[in-house]
């Protein structure tokens, strides 16, 4: 039971400037209750009020201190308004009480009566307590009344409960040596456990072999920095199959070892070097300890005695502590240090007699000493490494010449100077010192520091003395996910490199959560690094998107996914195979329970080989699939749970009608059952066991699919407010330390609240609050903070755009879409829990400020989706699910592809497109030879309707043409060369070909009684094998050509009078020889074409795509062989399609390949007369080819031989770049015009 404990004014030591008048300021009247200050009157006020002053109370025995109360001094303008709190069981060596293990002040009064009280949040056990004002009313002078809560400590206390499956080993224990054998506890088989001291760290520690094993194996690390001399409570617990290390407040769970499921403890020896324990406590049950335990006793003496060892704390800038030096024919200084800075001044001292100055330095966290004489260095000396670990590392400077050094000449300072010192004895050219000192010698004689802080010896300013307040920022370390932590005097950081993820402590993760979440980002198919779960515990995993599909697929691979035939082994009935998944347990949990779809082929094929109906109705075989280890599952792919059937049973086609298998027919044919198994909860496929393996003449093989999922729950859950009114509702939003909220958003509205969690001083809240700006804004007890991002467009435009919030201990960030982020840095010495207590608003406040009207997506808390869907079905004035997605995601679909919206999420149309893919971004190419063409005829608008709703959308387009548009790209190394030619009925028609000179020609011939008119471009060296690409555009008489290495060039048609193209017409690409054409475009047609032709596009229409994808529905006839291919450019066709379709293996099992886990290799058919018919093929293919190169090269002989072609030298006009004179070289009519571009 708490009670108040006041005390009388014997009790209190005062700093050591009120020795002698401290009754006249020190008037302190014990209170009788614990409720108040107020019945008392005066209080304690110091002669001089800074911040070197303290209040010390000696509670007469170590007291378990849960509470402290204060009051300004009564009657009086005198009150503090923060201080510190110190403790200590000796009166030295004071350790600072920190709440939250950082805040080290105390906020105090702000008048003289109220009484402010402070529950400690862990319980301080000191005998004494020194409180150290650090702030006052500027008004008035320190004073205070004080009042302390607790009870008398017990060192063993009650014990702890026993129960049956509870095991604990708990201690205390100070010590000043870092390293150390606390306990060690040995069984049988040479196995023991020890908890250790090693560098300050309480390490859990496996050995077999007794203690000389040279590799023992670490099962937990924790705690840090316990060779301070102060009490630390350490307990070892086994709870089941885990043992929780305790050190102080902090515990780690480490699962038990499975060597000490039946270990039993012999020996329990404790071993310790310079350590007090107290309160040890043993309690082992089951079977860890049998009666035949010993404790052995070495050399212990049971009493704690403590040696005294003053520490002095530099903690900043203005920290100083000068010493006067003493004559000696041997000068040296010693001393003992810690820190975690790199870089700072140990200490400096001039040399009257060499007229020089000494500096000792830390830099790069080694140590150098430096002696300067008239402004260059005399001697550099340097040693250690690694000096910034924490550790206390010992100094002995020690110089056997005559080094004289006395008070006026003689200067020892550490650290930085005196704020108000601007004299030239305090100079510092080094970095500041930030850490904690002992041990100080000056000729081997040790420093009272004790005389020092009474202003008895030496000078110094802002030090801490009579303790080391070094704290350790990474035990335990805030840098999640496996981050690196490291720290100075006052920081830490976290180095999140590989990690996986980002931010101040590494909390967020940098993949995404989804297949679906990379395509909306404009992803195409590929191998992606998935987090299910964002800043969760999951590990990021590494899988594939298809995102060929409508559906975007996520494909989860295992060992074997390939046919494999089964191999029995002698001796035993059964064949069992287990699969092992490249994503752990947890992974694969999380990815088909957020998905809207999951499947995964199974298949079995068979000879004599049954697979489930036995006829006791016991199946021969069974799968085993699910969460764990999996459940057995009886039925097979295509089939539902529990039925015990295949595909074919439950469609009524099995090869045996009284069977519900094909291969329970138990037939010598080959036959298979495959299909596809979508019971998630069945999902995936763990284990294989087959039974009916082992007779003569059976034959089976097997294949289980990768796990292939679809959709993301989480990425579309939406709602919609229709009100600012309105608004959702969860369960208070735990954020204590790390908290990271995202969101989608979209609106009209130029303000609101997007969400907003309450505590009784605490809040977090998001908002829109301007139409540019969004607004982070929360308060853990420092005050409120904000961090606003601003955007350069408007963001209530009805599109999405994507927040992402984040706060942490060090800092709160905000980012906006793609924006860069805004940061705001954490106090260095605040609060830092986000303590909450309401209920979480989304979409409106509780404060009932303006709410948010719009959509939110995919709101996600610490890596927790939020299902606004579910709980907006039940709240009036919200809707599940937000429509229109095409306005944010259109801009995805790419080369004229047309967005299509869908429930959730958008598709990519591509039929007006000469591009495929899922954003229409893969271009449609083909390897074309010389004898190769396609011809696309184009129908009359009556046929063009009847044949509409049959056939795609890219084949047909309006026939009357007032212009067109086309374009191709193309790479080849023929040159002259025919590309296409357009032409109507009425022999009008567009060509498009390379000439002799490498040059680009255009011919236009719109009109059957007038010459062709012909444009050539200056751009050269066409046919030299790289991807070109040509955009023409008419409308009536202006004609518009652009290749990718010029800007777009325009020129007219010479004749007042355009005629149309008209009615039917047939575009060729590349034109075969025909009658039709003119001469010189007929010899040009003869050559043909070889080279790859890519994207081709006129209007609406996309030729090759239609003779590619669609050579069955669409108007196309195409002459020799037409392959398609990759021309190379930008936008690669997607490997995925090529190298991994996924199909139900089964109906050809040729070319694959026998063997355990392994392809199958012609397992079902060997016939010979394959081999033969594939060699026929080969010698027809290789002859066939011979003859076609033979034609080749005589028909271009004989078009050159038959041609005398000469090149025409244009001059280059910079103000008009198309030239009219006539070409009768390349041209058979004398009347033909053309044109340079």
């Amino acid at each position: 039971m708490l009670t108040a404990l006041s005390w009388l004014l014997n009790y209190f030591t005062f700093g050591y400037e009120n020795l002698i008048n401290q009754l006249l300021y020190a008037v302190f009247f014990p209170s009788s209750s614990s409720s108040s200050l107020s019945a008392g009157a005066g209080g304690w006020s110091p002669l001089t009020s800074d911040r070197y002053q303290w209040l010390e109370v000696d509670l007469g025995e170590r007291t378990r201190i849960t509470a402290v109360a204060t009051q300004g001094r009564y009657g009086s303008s005198d009150w503090q308004t923060s201080y510190l709190l110190m403790f200590s069981d000796t009166g030295h060596n004071w350790k600072q009480y920190r709440q939250e293990d950082s805040r080290g002040f105390f906020p105090g009064n702000s008048n003289a009566d109220s009484v402010v009280q402070y529950k400690l949040q862990q319980p301080a056990i000191a005998r004494f307590l020194r409180l150290i004002p650090l702030d006052w009313n500027p008004s008035g002078r320190i004073g205070l009344r004080l009042e302390t809560y607790g009870c008398p400590y017990s060192k063993l206390g009650p014990g702890p409960r026993q129960t049956s499956s509870r095991e604990v080993v708990s201690l205390k224990f100070k010590t000043l040596r870092n390293s150390g054998t606390l306990l060690h506890a040995e069984g049988e088989g040479g196995l023991s456990l020890s908890l250790e001291l090693e560098r300050g760290k309480l390490q859990l520690l496996l050995r077999q072999g007794g203690t000389s094993s040279p590799e023992p194996r670490r099962l937990a690390s924790l705690g840090s920095l316990l060779d301070d001399q102060h009490w630390h409570h350490v307990a070892v617990e086994r709870r089941g199959a885990h043992l929780n290390l305790t050190v102080d407040k902090h515990t780690e769970r480490v699962q038990i070892p499975t060597e000490f499921n039946h270990w039993d403890i012999k020996q329990l020896i404790n071993i310790h070097v310079s350590c007090c324990f107290i309160s040890l406590v043993i309690i082992f049950l089951s079977l860890l300890l049998p009666l035949s335990l010993s404790l052995s006793q070495g050399n212990v003496t049971f009493s704690c005695t403590e040696p005294v060892s003053v520490a002095v704390t530099f903690p900043g800038p203005q920290s100083f502590l000068q010493l006067p030096g003493a004559a000696a024919t041997a000068a040296s200084v010693g001393f003992q240090f810690r820190t975690w800075n790199k870089a700072g001044l140990l200490l400096t001292f001039d040399l009257p007699q060499e007229g020089g100055v000494v500096w000792l330095y830390l830099s790069e966290a080694r140590l150098r000493l430096q002696i300067h004489k008239a402004g260059r260095a005399l001697l550099e000396l340097s040693a250690g490494s690694a000096l910034n670990d924490g550790q206390w590392h010992s100094v002995d400077l020690t110089s056997g010449r005559g080094l004289f050094f006395d008070w006026i000449s003689a200067l020892v300072s550490c650290s930085g100077c005196p704020a108000e010192d601007d004299s030239q004895e305090c100079r510092n050219p080094f970095d500041i010192f930030q850490g904690c000192m002992r041990l100080l010698t000056v000729d081997n004689q040790p420093v009272d520091l004790i005389l020092v802080q009474q202003r008895l010896l030496g000078n110094y300013s802002q030090l801490q003395i009579d303790m080391c307040g070094i704290i350790d920022r990474c035990s335990p370390s805030r840098c999640e996910h496996g981050g690196h932590c490291s720290q100075s005097w006052t920081v830490f950081h976290c180095n999140c490199s590989d990690s996986g993820y980002s931010g101040a402590t590494c909390h967020s993760s940098v993949y995404q959560q989804s297949c679906e979440a990379y395509k909306h980002n404009g992803n195409t198919s590929g191998h992606f690094y998935i987090d299910v779960d964002g800043s969760g515990p999951i590990k990021p995993q590494l899988v594939y998107c298809n995102m060929t599909e409508e559906n975007t697929w996520m494909v989860i691979q295992h060992n074997n996914t390939e046919l494999t035939r089964v191999r029995p082994s002698p001796g035993l009935n059964q064949h069992l195979i287990h699969f092992d998944y490249s994503s752990q347990e947890e992974q694969l949990s999380a990815i088909t329970g957020q998905s809207e779809h999951c499947e995964q082929e199974l298949s079995y094929h068979c000879r004599k080989s049954r697979l489930l109906n036995t006829p006791e109705g016991t199946p021969f075989s069974w799968w085993l699939g699910g969460p764990g280890s999996g459940r057995i599952q009886t039925y097979w792919g295509g089939a539902q749970p529990g039925s015990q059937q295949c595909a074919c049973g439950l469609q009524g086609d099995c090869v045996d009608p009284q069977h519900y298998c094909n291969c329970d027919a138990d037939r010598t044919e080959w036959a298979d059952d495959s299909g596809l198994i979508t019971h998630k909860e069945s999902l995936p496929v763990r284990s294989l066991v087959l039974g009916d393996v082992q007779r003569p003449g059976s034959e089976a093989a097997y294949r289980v699919g990768p796990l292939r999922c679809h959709g993301d729950k989480n990425f579309w859950n939406a709602a919609f407010f229709d009100k600012e009114t309105s608004y959702l509702h969860f369960p208070t939003f735990h954020g204590e330390l790390s908290a990271d909220i995202s969101f989608l958003f979209k609106t009209t509205a130029s303000s609101g609240v997007f969400l907003e969690n309450l505590g009784i001083k605490d809040f977090i809240r998001i908002e829109l609050s301007s139409s540019t700006q969004v607004l982070f804004s929360f308060d853990v007890g420092n005050g409120p903070l904000e961090v606003r991002v601003e955007s350069d467009v408007p963001l209530n435009d009805n599109r999405w755009h994507r927040v992402r919030a984040e706060r942490n201990v060090k800092e709160a960030s905000l980012r906006l879409d793609e924006l860069p982020a805004a940061t705001q840095e954490a106090p260095a010495d605040g609060h830092f829990h986000l303590q909450l207590n309401s209920q979480l608003f989304i979409g409106g406040t509780a404060s009932r400020q303006k709410g948010f009207r719009g959509c939110i997506r995919s709101l996600q808390l610490n890596g927790v989706t939020l299902d606004l869907e579910e709980r907006a079905k039940i709240t009036p004035g919200v809707r599940p699910g937000c429509p229109g997605h095409c306005s944010s995601y259109g801009s995805l679909c790419q080369n004229q592809g047309r967005c299509v919206e869908r429930a959730n999420g958008f598709q990519c149309d591509c039929g007006l497109s000469a591009y495929t893919g899922v954003f229409c971004h893969t271009e449609v190419s083909a390897i074309f030879k010389s004898g190769t063409s396609v011809s696309y005829t184009f129908k009359e608008p009556y046929e063009l309707i009847r044949n509409s709703s049959t056939l795609p959308s890219s084949i047909y387009s309006d026939m009357t043409l007032r212009g067109e548009n086309v374009s191709l790209s193309f790479r080849t190394n023929q040159s002259p060369a025919l590309l296409l030619y357009i032409s109507s009925y009425y022999r009008e028609y567009l060509a498009l070909l390379i000439n002799k000179h490498d040059e680009l020609e255009v011919r236009y011939k719109l009109d059957s009684s007038r010459d062709a008119e012909v444009w050539r471009s200056r751009v050269r060296s066409l046919a030299n094998g790289q991807l070109h690409t040509v955009s023409i555009r008419r409308l009536t008489d202006s004609v518009s050509v652009q290749t990718h290495t010029r800007q777009k060039q325009h020129f007219r048609f010479l004749f007042n009078s355009v005629p149309l193209v008209e009615t039917s017409f047939s575009f060729l690409f590349p034109p075969s020889e025909s009658d039709e054409l003119d001469p010189d475009l007929a010899r040009l047609a003869a050559l043909g074409f070889t080279g790859c032709l890519s994207v081709v596009h006129f209007n609406s229409i996309s030729p090759l795509k239609a003779a590619l994808l669609h050579p069955d529905t669409s108007p196309v006839i195409i002459t020799g062989p037409l392959v398609q291919s990759n021309c190379g450019s930008l936008a690669s066709a997607n490997p995925y399609a090529a190298e991994n379709t996924h199909h139900l293996s089964g109906k050809d099992l040729s070319g694959k390949r026998w063997g355990e886990s392994q392809p199958l290799v012609n397992a079902i058919r060997t016939d010979s007369a394959l081999i033969g018919g594939l060699i026929a093929v080969v010698i027809f293919v290789l002859v066939t080819g011979l003859a076609i190169t033979a034609r080749f090269l005589y028909r271009r002989k004989e078009t050159y031989r038959n041609q005398d072609v000469k090149g025409v030298k244009q001059e280059d006009s910079p103000d008009f770049p198309f030239n009219n004179q006539t070409d009768s070289q390349n041209v058979s009519d004398e009347n033909r015009k053309e044109y340079f571009i």
